[in-house]
């Protein structure tokens, strides 16, 4: 039997990256308005490379560098979050937080809604050259040469709250940990200190389950006749709520598709979770191992039991920098012996370009995913194999390589295309894709050498 708890905190959960679906809030925020308890709505839109690719946009356009999907997010349930006090925090300021409050501001306006408090936090961002000699001395010979791009380090949930304890309806955030988007909440709602290790870790796991959105609901779980999920075209997003202990009961929108049971929960509890013991955060060093995962009714699923253990004294850093240029190219074959016309298309790209650069070779209905990028399972393959290989009727050849330049990686681009009329028979379905690519390197800061703060935009 589920306990009933007369003060709690719940937190449903939008958005699980940048480009999730912009139609599940408003089921969420139905649930939570129904509920008729504090409530707060969060989108986690930031991947590790999100903020870096912000950044290029910034660049591009100053206004830009936010969540592209921003307006696309908010429209449906802005003005009923005003009207029924669910306060917003998402990290979808990205790269432009100000950007972000100014277009909240502006949308709404446009529908007629309250004009909203909204605080922005800032002081993970690390580009300035005053830190420049802390991070020679963290990354050392790491450090990269090329052009950087972002410098951003994970911060907690300190802004967030004081934020929300200074009347903020909506609190936009750039880089700061996932599941310091719940923790933030929850420490401004029961008034836990900082140093209230036991809750903060508990809400932390919290922030830890809801921070992917559908992944705890059946979304990258699905696998038929071995864990079946109904109605995954209309899978609900999750809801956690949390007691004044920090202990979460996480559920999701009545009428929704997917499921919560102990196993969802599980999967998403050791999702990146690396040492159990001790999964780090800016705010509390959480161990999981006595942690208990109840089914305490139909998609209702209760954690307990988490240890909280002192923060640690350092901040984790991302590093992104240009890193030269990615092509990619396809084409497919079908028929009789098309594994082997793919084969050989595969070995006259290669001697077009000669030794220029390593190029990865898939072909995708025969050996791809557990390819591997120096092409060893294609030089290894003994003549039975090839033969198998080649026998295949439906293939599509992928090539790519990565080059410093953007003439030189456009080379394997044009050898793909040049197939339809120099290469085997047959070969058809081109496509072709050039990116720039970004590199990512990583270290620990001094945690008092990261100054964040908080600051409402008018």
């Amino acid at each position: 039997m589920e306990k009933t708890q007369a003060n709690t905190l719940r937190i449903g959960c939008a958005a699980g990256f940048s480009g999730d679906r912009t139609d599940v809030a408003l089921p969420i925020v139905q649930d939570l308005i129904a509920a008729g308890k504090p409530s707060v709505l969060m989108f986690e839109t930031l991947a590790e490379r999100t903020l870096a690719l912000a950044q290029l946009a910034r660049r591009s356009d100053p206004d830009a560098g936010y969540e592209p999907l921003l307006d696309d997010l908010l429209r449906p349930v802005l003005a009923l979050c005003l009207a029924h006090g669910i306060r917003i925090v998402s990290n979808f300021g990205a790269a432009h937080p100000r950007g972000a409050a100014r277009r909240i501001l502006a949308l709404a306006e446009e529908l007629g809604a309250p004009r909203p408090r909204i605080a922005v936090v800032e002081g993970d961002d690390l580009r300035a050259d005053e830190f420049r000699p802390m991070l020679v001395e963290a990354l050392g010979e790491r450090l990269p040469k090329e052009a950087i791009v972002s410098v951003n380090a994970y911060i907690g949930a300190e802004p967030i709250a004081n934020a929300l304890k200074a009347g903020a309806d909506i609190v936009v955030c750039g880089r700061v940990a996932d599941p310091s988007l719940v923790l933030g909440p929850a420490i401004a709602h029961f008034g836990w200190a900082m140093d209230d290790w036991p809750r903060l870790a508990r809400a932390t796991m919290a922030g830890h389950l809801l921070e992917c959105g559908s992944q705890i609901t059946g979304g990258y779980f699905a696998d038929p006749g071995f864990k079946d999920v109904p109605d995954l075209a209309h899978v609900g997003y999750p809801i956690a709520e949390l007691d004044e202990d920090g202990h979460c009961t996480i559920s999701k929108p009545a009428g929704t598709g997917g499921r919560i049971d102990a196993r969802t929960v599980k999967e998403q509890l050791l999702y990146e979770l690396h040492d159990p013991t001790a999964y780090l955060t800016p705010d509390v060093v959480a161990d999981i191992t006595q942690a208990s995962v109840q089914e305490v009714g139909t998609n209702r699923v209760r954690l307990e039991g988490v240890v909280g253990h002192a923060r640690p004294p350092s901040l984790k850093v991302n590093v992104c920098f240009e890193a030269g240029w990615f092509a990619e190219a396809e084409i497919s074959y079908a028929g009789a012996r098309a594994g082997a016309r793919a084969l050989l298309a595969a070995q006259v790209v290669r001697e077009r370009l000669g030794n220029a650069a390593p190029i990865r070779v898939d072909l995708i209905g025969v050996q791809s995913v557990f390819g591997d990028d120096d092409n060893g399972w294609l030089n290894r393959a003994s003549a039975e194999q090839l033969a198998e290989w080649g026998g295949a009727r439906d293939v599509r050849l992928r090539l790519s390589w990565q080059r410093e330049s953007r003439d030189e990686a456009m080379r394997l681009a044009r050898e793909v295309n040049a197939l339809y009329c120099c290469g085997p028979a047959g070969g058809g379905g081109v496509r072709s894709h050039l990116r720039a690519r970004l590199g990512t390197v990583s270290c620990l800061v001094p945690r008092d050498a990261v100054k964040t703060r908080f600051e409402f935009v008018a």
